[in-house]
């Protein structure tokens, strides 16, 4: 067993279902969250940065001590997973394939749908990891770039959204597929939209949710879980404007993460800012 904290890092605030997802699964576990908000979004980057980038984050946890690293993002899990786990002398886990694994075993017509920003679609990354799953599946890919400012500005159920919805999603509903894999960690905030505009029959994958219990499976085999009387400590990161990771934070988490402490990667100097809730 072990109290060292887990490092899960984003290019931003969406990694935050990840975050909560362990949470709720996990709830002995300290955890150390970063965000990389000074170079969100890492999705039109080229892989190479994409993976200079991971690779600072996660020296950056390795010396917080932490026990276990989750990649919280699908651009970064696409380009760098690899990369990263060469590196590391603790686990790294994804988001891709935990999610690919529970959206092949859940279909039954073999139709799967994956949606994703343009960065996680371009990649091929969900095809690939489905189809190494199941060879026979029939994959069917849409980016949905406006879903992420949608998101973070609270419009779950916005008649603008529930529109740009319909239109990203009529691909699906014609091909007739009966899981669709929300490859996107902001996505799951929209799921009660997506669940009515999809339609009962289709099963919604949460990549959140899967990742979180790879994580537990991963941790457990290894010995590495919280001992029963750990007092978890959760820390929140951001490489720029904690305010605004705060105050949209708060809506993926359902309070807001504060303090918020500020890192410059790279350097050794570390500032803590205390925020309210709402500020």
């Amino acid at each position: 067993m072990s109290t060292a904290p887990i490092g899960i890092f984003d290019s931003g605030i969406g990694g935050l279902t990840v975050a909560r997802a362990i949470r709720d699964l996990l709830p002995r576990e300290s955890t150390i969250y970063l965000g990389d908000t000074a170079r969100v979004p890492y999705g039109p980057k080229s892989p190479e940065t994409v993976r200079r980038y991971s690779r600072e984050i996660l020296d950056w946890l390795l010396g917080q001590d932490v026990k276990a690293v989750v990649v919280a993002c699908n651009t970064a899990t696409a380009h760098a997973l690899d990369d990263l786990r060469g590196r590391s002398p603790v686990p790294v886990i994804g988001v891709i394939a935990p999610g690919a694994r529970a959206a092949a075993a859940a279909t039954t017509t073999g139709r799967v749908g994956v949606i994703g920003t343009a960065g996680t679609i371009s990649s091929g990354a969900y095809s690939r990891a489905l189809l190494r799953e199941r060879a026979d599946l029939r994959v069917i890919e849409q980016a949905c770039p406006l879903f992420v400012p949608l998101v973070e500005e609270g419009w779950f159920e916005h008649p603008a959204t529930q529109l740009v919805a319909e239109e990203y999603l009529g691909s699906m509903r014609d091909a007739g597929v009966d899981a669709l894999v929300l490859g996107c960690t902001h996505y799951p905030m929209l799921a009660p939209l997506l669940g009515r505009i999809m339609g009962p029959s289709v099963r919604l994958i949460d990549s959140a949710r899967e990742t979180a219990r790879e994580l537990a499976r991963v941790i457990g085999a290894a010995g590495l879980e919280a001992p029963p009387d750990a007092s978890p400590v959760q820390r929140w990161i951001a490489t720029d404007d904690a305010a605004r990771f705060a105050r949209v934070g708060s809506l993926f988490m359902g309070n807001a993460p504060a303090p918020v402490e500020v890192v410059e990667l790279g350097t050794a100097e570390m500032s803590a800012e205390r925020l309210e809730p709402n500020r």
